[in-house]
């Protein structure tokens, strides 16, 4: 492997930059979250639109879900290259890049007139979108001193804890009301401002940068294993996972092209991905127990409104309602355990979130297809306080020890694997819930039919109030469809809990933390 020049400073290292404050640190953080929460949004605003989409652009629902695929392939695929950009531009210049073209490119997709200029047009967004959460988070800690970075990511945290359970109900509310395009223009007047604002703001507080030479091998594997991957999972429920021979071949690829990813780029100079990172006990151990907890608590969240609206006859809003309370505690608590997490381990705050976790999945685990609202509800408000305390305390852990300059590449590559476990988490949680709602339906089946007293009475009973003999025994089928399903679904809800539980003793093999990022002012670069 020949080795590049060595990389040579566009702009000298800057000792670290004061704090802001006052107004100026408001309307940073205001900015800068807003730019997160108009990302995040848009990253689940378009599930609940598709077949609006799909309807008016004339294709079928299942290639309208390219239009969410399109935008997770390209997003999962320029996260992780967050820490090179920065170094080569900046990081406030890549940031306001990232706005500026997420808002055309959020034009272009309301504008489009096909499915394929659509597809396009998110291929771009996703593309664009990739570093502004990582960089949102490092622009956040440089305006707040060491002490106060635990509520920095407080901040920070609520708007990605608020935004994916906003995408569906105004994604809905919006192609109920007026048209699908504008799930896309309500974003050019956030993204106006939170640019506007970002760049009077911190446009002088720019990061060093570099002309570092491009690892072009490096980029074109990670574009091969991750597209592959992020296809697979999205693609792996509608054909039959392994079954299918597109499946395997993509499995392959992906497999392939990671490994000779890993070894190029631990070998290289200038890694477009920096996986060393990946040394320090905190990174390693925070990103796995983030990206597993992230991954097991997405998948729930896509399995519980489904379950509501295919079994138990829930419209989209009433679900949406149903899951919208997850959010009351997490508002409420992030501001407090911001404020105390430089007071305390955050391994401690980080367990008692997989505990309430544990909790709150046990608590569903024992929902019967008789359930009422009120009881789908106690445990959603309850998981808004595990949310508050698993985000912040496990970000801490995983940037504590970073110097200035490796945050975006830490922020970057964490991020990059959180992404890629919450898509795991829905594909495998999808898949499982198919395949253990079939088995207990084989197995409840197995007690009907002519031959089961129980059965042969049920029917009497209905034949008895007038129904004819064929309705009779479709009314018992639903019934038993219902009861597979529910059993399917509270099967996964009590496999999470225990996983939860084991998730506590991950968080414990990191090393102690109570400042989000421990910066040394004399030696941080």
């Amino acid at each position: 492997m020949s080795s590049p020049k060595p990389a040579t400073p566009a702009r000298p290292p800057s000792q670290p930059l004061p704090p802001l404050t006052g107004g100026k640190l408001i309307m940073g953080t205001v900015a800068l979250s807003l730019a997160v929460f108009m990302n995040v949004l848009d990253s689940s605003i378009a599930n609940v639109s598709i077949p609006a989409i799909s309807g008016d652009l004339g294709v079928s629902p299942q290639q309208g879900t390219w239009v969410i695929t399109s935008f997770a392939v390209a997003n999962a695929i320029s996260v992780p290259l967050t820490g090179w950009l920065t170094q080569r531009f900046g990081q406030v210049r890549l940031f306001i890049t990232s706005i500026i073209l997420f808002v055309l490119s959020s034009i272009l997709c309301g504008l489009a007139p096909s499915m394929e200029v659509l597809i396009a047009a998110r291929v771009l967004q996703g593309a664009v979108a990739g570093p502004m959460i990582p960089l949102s988070q490092s622009l956040l800690l440089s305006s707040y001193t060491p002490a106060k970075s635990g509520m920095a990511l407080a901040f920070w945290g609520m708007t990605t804890l608020v935004a994916p359970v906003m995408g569906p109900l105004l994604g809905g509310w919006i192609s109920d009301n007026y048209t699908w395009p504008w799930i896309f223009y309500i974003n050019i007047p956030v993204g106006v401002f939170a640019a506007w604002a970002t760049w009077s703001i911190y446009h002088k507080r720019e990061s060093a940068t570099y002309k570092l030479p491009i690892d072009k091998i490096g980029l074109g594997l990670l574009v091969i294993w991750v597209g592959s991957l992020q296809i697979m999972l999205d693609k792996g429920k509608e054909l039959d996972w392994f079954n299918s021979s597109t499946i395997v071949i993509l499995g392959a690829i992906a497999l392939v092209a990671f490994i000779y990813f890993v070894i190029w780029e631990l070998g290289d100079d200038h890694p477009v991905v920096d996986l060393t990172l990946f040394k320090g006990r905190n990174f390693s151990g925070g990103v796995i127990a983030i990206s597993v907890g992230y991954g097991l608590m997405f998948g729930g969240l896509v399995i519980l409104p489904l379950w509501l609206q295919t079994t138990l006859g829930y419209t989209a809003t009433l679900a949406g309602e149903v899951m919208a309370p997850v959010g009351i505690f997490a508002i409420l608590l992030s501001p407090f355990i911001g404020k105390i997490l430089p007071k305390v381990d955050a391994r401690w705050v980080a367990s008692t979130a997989f505990l309430v976790f544990a909790v709150v999945f046990y608590m569903r685990s024992q929902f019967t297809e008789n359930v009422d609202t009120f009881t789908l509800m106690i445990p959603t408000i309850i998981q808004g306080a595990a949310m508050a305390m698993f985000f912040i305390p496990l970000t801490s852990i995983i940037l504590s020890g970073q110097p200035p300059e490796k945050i975006p590449s830490a922020a970057g590559l964490s991020n990059f694997v959180r992404i890629m476990f919450g898509g795991m988490g829905t594909s495998i949680t999808s898949t499982l819930w198919d395949r253990r709602t079939s088995l207990h339906h084989s197995q409840l089946t197995e007690f009907s039919g002519p031959h089961s007293p129980a059965f042969n009475e049920a029917v009497h009973s209905l034949t008895a109030q007038g129904m004819p003999e064929p309705a009779a025994w479709a009314t018992i089928e639903r019934l038993i469809t219902v009861k597979a399903a529910t059993q399917g679904a509270t099967d996964i809800f009590w496999i999470s809990a225990v996983l939860f539980m084991i998730l506590i003793a991950l968080v414990w093999l990191t090393k102690p933390s109570r400042s989000s990022v421990p910066v040394d002012a004399g030696g941080a670069h």
